[in-house]
């Protein structure tokens, strides 16, 4: 069963990109004042049902390239390798989620892990399915749901990578989400298509992707910001209103859990 009541109707979604949690340049490297910050900020809003989402980041990123978790298998990949590789990513990623929790406790919050390699299941790199009862039941009893992007089965590749950016798609349209919160390392989509290419895009449309062409960035096997505006449009069709804001800047993340119009790129919710 969903949240009922008021938790339903207030329940926000918040994506703590790998960008801003690792240095994605250098492996497995955290960025424990900006981690504990976020915690921090995670505390202030303690009264908003929440769920937590990360990014692997340079704990998680590296090894899916290497192992090409995000590709059909090929001849360099044989099944084997490729499910080695899954079980090497997991552990690495799951260090970066160990770390994440124990700041949240730190914090004074109760989260609960729920990896999403046990409640969901790739087809071809997609995702084909997805128990939402385990976050339905943190809620109910008052614990933080956290989760990352991991490795999970693929019924068709064996294994594969499943994006944090894809499950808060899920979680917003099975939980009835209100809003859903990305927080990166930049302050917003860039308008790499006008004439300054550090503007801000303030209002995300279908159309933004065809004019943006990609800048330069570390490597990111799940879409990089493409695939967060993807994401954005399908969160904003299913009546939510998602954003993606700098959670470098101080406060940005709290504010925009509770409904404070931030600096950054917005996709308003759309009547189904």
């Amino acid at each position: 069963m969903a949240p009922a009541g008021s938790e339903r109707r207030s329940l926000v979604v918040v994506k703590l990109g790998g960008s801003l949690l690792t240095r994605k340049r250098e492996v497995e490297k955290l960025r424990p004042k900006v981690l504990h910050r976020l915690a921090t900020e995670l505390t202030e809003v303690r009264a908003v049902p929440l769920v937590v989402l990360h990014g692997a980041g340079s704990f998680g990123h590296p090894g899916a390239a290497r192992f090409g978790l995000a590709r059909p298998p090929d001849r360099a990949h044989p099944p084997s390798e490729r499910a080695r590789g899954a079980t090497v990513v997991a552990s690495e990623v799951r260090r970066l989620h160990l770390a994440v929790l124990r700041e949240l406790v730190r914090a004074r919050l109760a989260p609960w892990s729920i990896p999403l390699a046990g409640i969901a299941m790739n087809r071809a790199g997609h995702l084909s399915g997805f128990e939402v009862a385990p976050f339905e039941r943190a809620l109910e009893r008052g614990v933080l749901p956290v989760a990352f992007g991991d490795v999970v089965p693929d019924e068709a590749w064996g294994f594969s990578i499943l994006s944090a950016d894809t499950a808060a798609v899920e979680l917003a349209h099975r939980l009835g989400a209100v809003r859903v919160v990305f927080a990166t390392d930049v302050p917003g989509v860039l308008d790499t298509a006008g004439p300054d290419r550090r503007a801000v895009v303030p209002e995300v449309t279908e159309g933004l992707v065809a004019r943006l062409r990609p800048g330069p960035s570390a490597r990111d096997v799940t879409g990089g910001i493409r695939g967060k505006i993807d994401a954005m449009l399908a969160i904003a069709r299913a009546g939510a209103d998602a954003a993606l804001i700098s959670g470098l800047t101080d406060g940005a993340v709290s504010r925009a859990i509770r409904g404070e119009a931030v600096y950054g790129s917005w996709a308003h919710a759309r009547a189904p």
